[in-house]
């Protein structure tokens, strides 16, 4: 049904009730603790196989809404992005077992570097 009709066909009143029922739900009124907001991804190498010409192990990039700090491969930036972007925006995968961090192959699948990316939240 669309948004429009279903407000049409009840009354007022009941739209008021449906609204106080929604705001006092289990835990209304309670203080709710805030994750700190997160304020960039860090991208870290934790595996490489065969030759990469960029990377080794330990290596570690910043990216934030400002841009990327740190050395990182364009196609593998690149294949990572998506990713990187919603966790940037706190976006939790439910597949993970730490929604503060996930692992990314680079798409090289001759000389594959496995990275790590993990949430900053703000101090």
């Amino acid at each position: 049904m669309i948004r429009r009709q279903f407000c049409k066909t009840l009354s007022c009143a009941a739209l008021g009730t449906i609204s106080a029922i929604s705001f006092g739900g289990p835990g209304f009124g309670k203080e709710v603790s805030m994750k700190k907001k997160v304020k960039a991804v860090t991208v870290k190498v934790i595996n490489v196989k065969g030759t990469c010409g960029l990377h080794k192990v330990g290596d570690v990039a910043t990216i934030s809404e400002s841009g990327v700090e740190g050395k990182i491969c364009i196609h593998a930036l690149y294949s990572m992005m998506s990713g990187a972007f919603a966790m940037l925006y706190d976006v939790e995968f439910p597949w993970l077992e730490n929604p503060e961090k996930k692992t990314h192959a680079c798409p090289d699948a001759a000389n594959p570097v496995v990275f790590e990316i993990a949430k900053v939240r703000e101090a």
